[in-house]
């Protein structure tokens, strides 16, 4: 892993935006390349609409550079789906980080319906923990989050350093500006988001949203959470 003292012998800032509000997307990512390295770099996504523009911007500008993606065991068949498609039309090499082998195996180490009893375990085994794994060794990460998803994302900058440098490309982005590109560029996505789904997690956890609300109003609904741990890894 790159210390924060590398990345400072470098003339990075131990925080800040970086002057990215007005730039585009696909220059933060290939600033990040640039940055960090082919070879130090992943794109972690669990291919929602932002993730899904990350990955068709990545497939342009750096296809070698690695996607990772956390299996919980318990996500939509739509979107397990979605990641064969991502590697079969833009040829990207997609890593996948599971918790146990199968649900069956995961669950007979841990019971069923964990998450009802403990929904932080539930997340630190499920998530986490495989992220830990995608994680090591490397310098720097892409994720596809944005300012407008909840007021917990309002003030996130485009890059963020502690350990290893973590890009928000789309930070200043909108939904519609998401849609936008999406409609544009004929990407593919989660057809659950036809149905109502505007943020798509583990199916047990997910329901569709409602007209005015937040973007991921529809994860862990009537709990009072609104991340689910992976992004206190910096």
């Amino acid at each position: 892993m790159i210390a924060l003292e590398q990345h400072l012998k470098k003339g990075l800032p131990a925080d800040g935006d970086f002057d990215f509000d007005e730039a585009d997307p696909s220059s933060i990512i290939e600033w990040a390349v640039e940055t960090v390295g082919r070879d130090r770099l992943v794109v972690a996504t669990s291919f929602g609409p932002s993730g899904m523009v990350n990955l068709h911007m990545i497939a342009g500008i750096a296809p070698a550079v690695p996607v990772v993606f956390v299996d919980t065991l318990y996500h939509f068949e739509e979107t397990l789906e979605l990641a064969n498609v991502v590697s079969e039309r833009y040829g990207l090499d997609v890593r996948i980080y599971r918790p146990a082998e199968s649900r069956q195996e995961f669950e007979r180490l841990h019971g069923e319906r964990l998450w009802e009893r403990d929904l932080d375990k539930f997340h630190e085994l499920t998530k986490v923990k495989p992220m830990e794994r995608a994680l090591e060794g490397v310098g720097g990460w892409i994720t596809g989050r944005r300012r407008d998803q909840s007021k917990s994302r309002a003030d996130m900058p485009h890059v963020e350093i502690s350990d290893r440098i973590k890009v928000n490309p789309l930070a200043s982005w909108t939904r519609k500006d998401v849609w936008s590109y999406i409609m544009k560029h004929d990407v593919p996505y989660n057809p659950l988001h036809d149905r109502g789904y505007t943020s798509v997690g583990d199916a047990p956890l997910t329901t569709p949203t409602a007209a005015g609300e937040d973007e991921r109003a529809g994860r862990w609904r009537g709990q009072d959470r609104v991340e689910c741990g992976l992004h206190t890894l910096i």
